[in-house]
């Protein structure tokens, strides 16, 4: 994404305020979370496609702090996309102060992409890996030929119209980029089809995060690579306690005033800290087949870059 994007105004239109009785319940949640956990904030959700959600009634998981079944997170996800895909960019930059760039710039610099890589860029509805993707080759002047560079996947049809539209206003769209509706879990992509595969802010949010690692090492060819940019726990104590203050007190408060709908950022800050920490994560990654696999913190560990080869 340039700095010079346009954004819709009316994505900054103040909707409704938010209800009192509702702030005092998140103050509830936010305390209960800062005296039983150490975790991390989030911009991005997912789910399976809604056609393929699967009974999962005996079994339970967490959406936010809630526990609920299998297949109730995945409607309850698929449900905060569908709301917020037109704000999504405008919320992004407003809750990071813009600071999602640089990571996601960081991100790309460590893929160090060529001409010949094939990357699938899964939960990317909007755009940003793809087309930092692109502007990389241009700018590291490597030829982009006709034949599409990059795959954008994601589960939501209303996120991958908002990166066509994208798309078409930056000039990048056309044979470069191929838009994909899929399920992370359950990828419809052949074995050994990619060199890379890149995921931002979105794996955290599948109803399985082991089952879409596995599906990443299974689509890459050997000597591929998965790299995932996500919510961390953070390192550093004393910022510890000033972003859970920010995540719980503000970004809802946010949401509202910009999206005008406070709960699906609510889910958001409570869904990043459910994510595995960083060596747990880690771990998940190299059961899934990956070898070399590293993470790197950035911004005192609110966010951090795990890598890993499939060999």
């Amino acid at each position: 994404m340039t700095d010079n994007e346009k954004r819709p105004d009316e994505q900054l239109a103040l909707r409704s305020p938010v209800d009192p009785s509702n702030l005092r319940m998140n103050e509830n949640k936010r305390r209960a979370y800062i005296k039983n956990s150490h975790y991390t904030l989030s911009v991005r959700l997912y789910t399976p496609l809604r056609n393929e959600i699967k009974d999962a009634s005996d079994k339970q998981t967490h959406f936010g702090f809630e526990k609920v079944n299998e297949s109730d997170k995945a409607k309850k996800v698929y449900s905060v996309f569908e709301n917020v895909a037109k704000s999504y960019d405008t919320m992004n930059d407003a809750m990071s102060f813009g600071i999602h760039r640089i990571w996601k710039d960081i991100l790309i610099q460590r893929l160090a992409p060529s001409h010949d890589t094939q990357l699938l860029d899964v939960a990317g509805g909007t755009g940003d890996i793809a087309f930092r993707f692109l502007n990389y080759l241009k700018l590291s002047g490597d030829h982009i030929n006709a034949s599409p560079k990059v795959t954008v996947c994601d589960i939501n049809k209303s996120m991958l119209e908002v990166g066509k539209t994208r798309a078409k206003r930056l000039g990048l769209d056309g044979p470069r980029i191929n838009w994909l509706q899929d399920d992370a879990e359950c990828l419809h992509v052949e074995d050994n089809s990619y060199t890379a595969y890149t995921i931002a802010f979105g794996l955290r949010n599948v109803t399985h995060v082991d089952k879409a690692v596995k599906e990443a090492h299974r689509v890459l060819k050997p000597g591929g690579r998965f790299l995932c940019l996500e919510f961390s726990q953070v390192t550093n104590p004393q910022m510890q306690w000033i972003y859970d203050e920010y995540s719980f007190r503000v970004i809802p408060v946010l949401g509202q005033l910009i999206a005008g709908q406070w709960k699906p950022y609510q889910y958001l800050v409570e869904s990043i800290r459910q994510f595995p920490p960083q060596e747990e994560f880690r771990d998940m990654i190299r059961s899934a087949g990956f070898q070399m696999v590293t993470y790197e913190n950035l911004t005192f560990g609110v966010v951090a870059i795990h890598s890993g080869f499939k060999l």
